[in-house]
Formats: structure tokens, sequence, C-alpha cells
């Protein structure tokens, strides 16, 4: 577990470089009237001091692998959100897991629940710790035990014929994708967090991902689970064979194991593309961007990725690319000089990024069809090369965070989904409403959206924000601006979070959201499997 970063994200040896991006700082201080010699580092890890384990370590050793170490413990108690990180580089652990069970197999995780639940002890499943929610911090003063899943990584059974894979929770992303595309396939699935994250932590907490226009959320390609709870097992069968009756698969889909462990999960696999062309289009204005794409999904066409950028976004991704050098510097210069001649900037305007899979047939006709829309709404075609820069750094963003972090700079990004009709409008409230929260603090902010996860009836919009980071007030003014945003959100129509789980940070709005009775139905199916409270307690349902 050592090669992770344990006060932030991913590989400790991968780091994102300002060097090769010799515009990026100098952007981010002048947006931010930084002087530049900014510094939050991380604490000295020996220094951080946790409380001592609780747990029977020989019964739990009969159990399943289980370790106690200090790396491994600080590893699992937080998740990657913002607070989380701060916490971590601050060396505030207060509540670590008391230990780090690593099951092989269903029958393990059945043993371990019911050890738990004799013994009143805490259980929280986890699976690549990626979470933003709070989605795996223990919230529970019983003896907490941390279920990590990634010894259960296999792929049990694949029906070419039906297309669909049996699959083990605990696999990562880019495991999943290596094995299903040396066969020829695909789950299509690829949220921010695809390097680092694990199906099983894809279906519990509803994720979506760059290419969800074309192959759906991940809910809509699980079409069956094994959960194990401590009422007991509970099995879905397919989509085929579960058509009568409410959906008791749609209940377990986003239960951040708050309900049971998904032990295995049936998912639909697609062929894997024979071709991906990927697009830039730049729009005079990010409205104009907005009617081409509404246009594309209403016209029943489905790229495998949309993401139209808003034009302060557009700007920073053009201070944040790489230095070109050689014959690319060249390309970029002459590009630059020709729009420059049409009276247009590559870097002003709102960018849209087109990715477009499947065979050669489909795939052209596909993106005439995209690419005629929004030349309709004058958008001016970039071709291929920024598009696929796009898709080289789309799993950066992470990265940049800590490095930012690093620099005394707080990023965070909140999502709401809309419908077209309420989009313009909540865009403009929420960009407000961040603004005015960030004043409030004394702070200045930088706002970047984006648009993603397009539907016929709306999408979602992706909220980055850039603040200075205030010592001794770091996550106050953080929860400020996080709250102006989920509020606004809420006022405006909007669902929150909607593709990165409840954990605690949403519980309260969850409840407002599904109202009295809608809620008091989804605890009582808590009550019934998992009694004692054992199951990841404190997430996705408030306290009592």
């Amino acid at each position: 577990m050592k090669q992770f970063r344990w006060y932030g994200w991913g590989s400790a040896d991968r780091t994102y470089s300002f060097e090769e991006r010799p515009r990026a700082w100098q952007f981010i201080c002048s947006a931010l009237n930084l002087n530049g010699d900014e510094k939050y580092p991380p604490c000295d890890f020996d220094h951080i001091e946790l409380c001592a384990s609780r747990v029977d370590l020989k019964a739990l050793h009969a159990l399943a692998h289980t370790e106690t170490s200090k790396y491994i413990r600080v590893f699992h108690g937080y998740g990657k959100s913002y607070r989380d990180l701060i916490r971590l580089r601050r060396g505030e652990i207060f509540n670590p897991p008391d230990a780090v069970i690593y099951p092989d197999d269903e029958d393990q995780v059945q043993q371990i629940i019911r050890y738990c639940a004799a013994n009143d002890y805490a259980l929280i499943p986890f699976g690549g710790g990626s979470s933003v929610v709070g989605g795996v911090e223990p919230r529970d003063r019983r003896i907490v035990i941390s279920l990590d899943l990634k010894r259960m990584s296999r792929v049990l059974e694949m029906d070419a014929l039906a297309q669909v894979a049996s699959i083990e929770p605990g696999i990562w992303g880019p495991e999943l994708e290596n094995y299903l595309n040396a066969r020829g396939w695909t789950l299509g699935h690829f949220p921010q967090s695809f390097e680092f994250s694990t199906l099983g932590g894809w279906i519990a907490t509803r994720s979506a991902g760059f290419a969800s226009t074309k192959y759906g959320t991940i809910e809509t390609m699980t079409l069956g689970l094994r959960m194990a709870t401590p009422a007991g097992m509970i099995e879905t069968q397919s989509a085929q064979e579960n058509s009568v009756g409410p959906s008791l698969l749609q209940l377990l889909i986003g239960s951040e194991g708050a309900l049971g462990v998904i032990t295995r999960a049936t998912m639909r696999i697609r062929a894997l593309s024979k071709i991906a062309n990927y697009r830039a289009m730049l729009f005079g204005t990010f409205a104009d961007g907005v009617a081409a794409v509404r246009d594309i999904v209403q016209s029943d066409l489905a790229p495998a990725t949309i993401q139209l950028l808003d034009e302060e976004d557009t700007r920073c991704f053009f201070a944040f690319r790489k230095q070109a050098r050689g014959l690319q510097g060249l390309v970029e210069t002459t590009e630059s000089r020709m729009l420059s001649t049409l009276g247009k900037s590559i870097e002003q305007g709102a960018l849209l990024i087109l990715g477009f899979e499947g065979d050669a047939y489909t795939v052209k006709v596909t993106e005439n069809h995209v690419l005629a829309i929004c030349q309709d709404h004058g958008a001016f075609d970039l071709g291929a090369r920024i598009a696929h820069a796009w898709f080289r750094d789309r799993f950066e963003s992470p990265y940049l965070r800590d490095a930012l972090m690093d620099h005394g700079v707080m990023m965070d990004t909140f999502e709401t989904a809309t419908t077209w009709g309420n989009l313009e409008l909540g865009y403009q409230k929420l960009t407000h409403a961040l603004s005015q929260a960030a004043q409030e603090v004394g702070a200045r902010i930088l706002v970047l959206t984006h648009l993603s996860q397009c539907r016929r009836e709306g999408a979602t919009l992706g909220v980055t924000f850039l603040a200075p980071i205030t010592p001794h007030q770091e996550i106050n003014h953080w929860e400020h601006i996080q709250r102006a945003a989920i509020e606004c959100s809420i006022d405006h129509g909007g669902a929150i979070a909607p593709h990165s789980g409840v954990g605690y940070e949403y519980a309260f709005w969850l409840q407002q959201k599904l109202g009295a009775l809608g809620y008091d139905t989804l605890l009582s199916l808590k009550k019934r499997l998992d009694p004692k409270n054992i199951m990841n307690p404190g997430k996705l349902f408030l306290p009592a």
C-alpha cells in the first residue's frame, strides 16, 4: 500500500508538473491574486499518533488476513474529499479503523459480518478509498473494522452471447478494462477516479463516467448483484428475469455499504470499439455550446464523450496545456494564426470535447451528424489534436488538486444535475452563489464549469472552484462555499452530487430530497437488513 500517497491522490511517485505547463501557475496566481510563495505542506508522517487498536487480532486473523499497521490504518481512515485531505495534511486522524481485514471470497465476507454483528463492531466496506463524501471514514465510537475487498478481484464468468460478465467487487478500473479488452470487450465506465477505484465502489455510489453518453451510468450496466448483509444473503437476478414488481436491484445500487457488502455483480459488457475518434469544437459562448449539445442528445445521437467547458474553464484548459515543442509547437502557432485571421481566438469561447466510438460506419455517420449540428450553432472545428490532449490528461485533475494544495490553493468540485429548461439559470445562479460565498469569507475565487452526463431531459453541471487556503480556516471556508453551492442547487431544482454518493456529507440533503415518508421507507430497509447498525454507520442515513 505504500506505493500510494497517504495524504493525497494516487501513486506516490506521480505528480502534477507545473514545469511542463509554464503558463499554469501564472494563470492561477493572477486569478487568485497570489504572490506565488504560499505553501501548505503535509505533516511528517512519523509525527502522526494514532490511538491503539482495540481488536483481538488473533480472532480476526482466523477469519481472513488482517493488518493493523499505522500506514494501513491511516490510509483506510479517510477518503479523498477536500476535508479529508486537509485533516491528513494536519495529521488529524482521531478515529482510524482498529483493523483492516482482507477477505478472499464471499464466504469470508459472510463470516466477518457475523463476527462483527456478534461483537457489535462497525464494519466499513472499502474499495479504492476514493470517496469524496466521507463514505469510508469511521463515524462510530465502537470498534471499527475496515473491510478491504481488493483480494476479491476476479472475473468469475463471461457469457459472450448475452454480453454479460459476473465480476467480484474489488477489481480496480484498469485491471477490469485490461482483462475485458484482451478478450475484445469493455465495460465502458471511466469515472474521474477510474485509475484508483473499484467496480464495487462504482455500484455502491451510482457512479458515472466520461463515456456515459454512449455506455450509460453504472446503474444501467448493472444487471444483478449478490450482497451479504447481517440478515443474510440477497441475490437479484438479471434484468431479463426480474421484470415483475419493484426493483430490489435499484435499492441495492447506491447503498454505499450501509445495507451490506456487494460480493458479486453481473454487468453488461460491450464489444470493444474498433475506432475511437476525438474532436474539439469551439463555440462563441457557453450558451451556444449548451444549445448544440441539447440538439445532439435529443436527436438520439450518442457520442461516447461530451464535455463542454464554459469560457473560464476553456481559458484554464489552454493555460494548463503542456508546453509544445518542435513540430507540435509549430502546428499550434499556425493554428492560432489561422483562427486570428478569422477573427477568433483559440482561448476565447467555450470548448467542446467529443468522443466517437464504434465501427467505422457508425462513427463516421454519427460524427458527421454531430459536427453539422455544432456548425449550425456557430462552432469552429479545431480537429483532433486538442481533443486527444484532453483525453490523454483526463485523469490528471486529482493530482493537480494535490499540487495546488502544496502551494496553498483550495480546489474542489461540486456537481448538480438539472433539466435543460433550468440549466442556464442554474448555471448563472450557481456561479454567482460561489462568488458571493467566497466574498463573504474574504477570498478570491476562480469558478470553472463544464457540462457532461448529457441526457434527453437534461445534463450535469460540474463546477470546480479554486481559492486561497487560509490557515486555521481551511475547512470552515470550504464548508461555507460548498454549502452555498448545495443550497443554490436545491433552490433551483438541481440534484446534488448525482454521481459521487451521499456518505455523511450529503445525508441531510438526501433526507430533504426524499421527504419524510420516502426516507423512512429506506430506513426501514436498513433496519431489516442491519438491525444492529453495524454496516457503515453514519453514512447515507442520518444518525439516530
